[in-house]
């Protein structure tokens, strides 16, 4: 990869900024962060290609009422890139529509100043499961007894 090539720390600004906070109105400038043929992939999902991976993202966006990034370490060299992240999200069917913090990192590979790859890293179970009704009750009881 040449110099010219490689994402600035601009581009990498950028796609954060977009997160800070992750609504439905800011979705078509994250398309843009990404290459066509994007492979992104967390601990639930896994999607090929920049419309599927913006489907996804309006689909996680339905019903949530707030949804934050704050960034916190973030390492590029080259084409890589690691971020640290806290996650604030409420959504009304978790945790009764209060505020949920999840930690994760992102490990995002770039061609140019778009992402081809994205993979997140974080705890499912404290996004999701531990707040759904019943289910949560069980994650946090197999979870104390680890």
């Amino acid at each position: 990869m040449t110099p010219s090539e490689a994402p600035t720390i601009e581009s990498l600004t950028h796609f954060c900024t977009l997160f800070q906070p992750l609504t439905s109105s800011r979705l078509p400038a994250l398309a843009e962060c990404y290459s066509d043929d994007v492979d992104f992939a967390d601990p639930l999902h896994h999607h090929v290609g920049r419309d599927n991976l913006m489907a996804y993202y309006a689909d996680l966006m339905e019903g949530v009422r707030h949804c934050h990034f704050e960034f916190h370490d973030r390492q590029l060299v080259d084409a890589t890139c690691f971020l640290t992240w806290t996650m604030q999200l409420a959504h009304p069917r978790l945790d009764g529509g209060r505020n949920i913090n999840v930690a994760g990192c992102s490990h995002l590979q770039w061609q140019g100043q778009r992402v081809c790859r994205h993979r997140d890293y974080f705890d499912a179970g404290a996004m999701l499961y531990e707040h759904l009704p019943v289910v949560g009750w069980l994650v946090k009881g197999v979870k104390k007894r680890l």
